[in-house]
């Protein structure tokens, strides 16, 4: 028997710690369990430092797992085997020992999806929701098939907003580089030339904020946390989140832009939803659940209420004023006629490329900003030398 030290959680989410005699790992866990403890972290004492088994699986790995998960029991073989041999190719260890948790519960008699709802945030909510509809309905390899290929188009467009914001990225680290080199390099060097008393108001100016740059930096930096801390608790109360979710949607150009995008993530979550038979209010929630912005959220809950009073969905959705008409009456059309899911699959293709595009735009907005900026504060700085240059000349002569 060895004695581990344990980190675990309750069915609250409340965290406990403590120690437990166990032959391994796994008799720690079966203890731990009937006592209704999930381990997050245990460490054997005196051994090695802690080992996490929480893992949050990335959108490619999920895709991978589905894909891998999928062939393997359309060819036959048997979830509880297919886990196994997924387990055992994985190279990550922390992954490793989820996906080795999660088998050898399986292989207990538990089903799939059950096991996944013990493990909240290991994998996208979505995904559980999909192997649950799969599970009842009968079709886990087809519905596996279909969120493979969501979570792969998923992980595509992250892919592309991470390599459109490389050239902005880039810009902006140019713009802060320029700009303290001319505050710190270039403008003490012709400040030197005319006296202080001669200076024009923008010329002082700048030269002020030069001298501040080089004897008060660190001022400079410790503002700069500030402001980026102050953000970051402003954006964790409720009410100025969901102002500030408000005001992007209302931006202009950039309002229209996000909406696109939503719209996008919202007709591809709810066609890979609705078709894997969920309840229509679930799909709902669950859709609105991967946009990150609470005042859509708020919108939708309203939506969902009118929904269970017996209203339509795309008269519900249409009262949120969140999605483009067009897309409301694409949501009509499938209730009238009664293919909602064909409907919502080949809206789902139409405004995965509309939303591709309006990312494209959004990021493209950033570069024109940044040049101008660039531009205005460049401009500013010669405006302060021309003067400095011209009296430095007119002192030599």
């Amino acid at each position: 028997m060895k004695k581990f030290s344990y980190v675990a959680t309750d069915i609250g989410g409340k965290l406990v710690r403590g120690t437990e005699m166990a032959e391994d790992y796994h008799d720690l866990q079966a203890k731990l369990k009937e006592r209704n403890l999930y381990c997050t972290k245990y460490r054997e004492v005196g051994g090695s430092n802690a080992i996490d088994v929480k893992y949050k699986f990335k959108t490619k790995e999920v895709s991978f797992i589905s894909r891998q998960l999928a062939s393997m029991t359309s060819a036959g073989l048997s979830l509880v085997r297919a886990l196994y041999i997924l387990q055992e190719q994985q190279e990550n260890k922390r992954a490793k020992a989820v996906l080795l948790d999660i088998y050898e519960e399986v292989q207990k008699g538990k089903s799939f999806s059950d096991v996944l709802y013990t493990k909240p945030g290991v994998f996208p909510e979505m995904f559980v929701s999909m192997v649950a509809a799969g599970e009842a309905s009968g079709t886990l390899d087809q519905i596996l098939n279909r969120v493979s290929d969501h979570f792969a188009n998923a992980n595509k467009t992250a892919n592309k907003v991470k390599s459109a914001m490389i050239y902005p990225m880039v810009l902006l680290v140019l713009i802060i580089a320029v700009v303290i080199l001319m505050f710190t390099m270039i403008l003490p060097q012709f400040g030197s030339m005319m006296d202080p008393e001669d200076m024009s108001p923008l010329s002082a100016a700048m030269m002020a904020i030069s001298d501040s740059m080089i004897n008060y930096w660190y001022v400079y930096i410790i503002v700069i946390v500030c402001i980026v801390i102050f953000f970051w608790v402003v954006m964790r109360i409720p009410a100025a989140k969901l102002k500030f979710d408000e005001l992007v949607l209302k931006m202009p150009k950039v309002g229209k832009l996000m909406s696109t995008i939503y719209t996008g993530r919202f007709a591809r979550n709810m066609a890979n939803l609705y078709g894997a038979g969920l309840q229509l209010v679930d799909c709902i929630e669950k859709s609105v659940a991967v946009i990150s912005n609470t005042y859509v959220h708020k919108r939708f809950a309203e939506a969902v209420d009118n929904i269970k009073l017996g209203e339509s969905m795309s008269k519900a959705i249409e009262k949120t004023e969140i999605f483009e008409g067009m897309f409301t009456s694409i949501i009509f059309v499938g209730e009238e006629s009664g293919t909602l899911d064909t409907i919502l699959n080949k809206a789902a293709d139409y405004y995965d490329e509309e939303a591709d595009s309006a990312i494209g735009k959004l990021v493209g907005l950033m570069e024109p900003l940044m040049i101008v900026i660039m531009g205005v504060v460049i401009g500013l700085v010669l405006a302060a030398l021309f003067p400095m240059l011209y009296g430095g000349m007119t002192d030599i002569s």
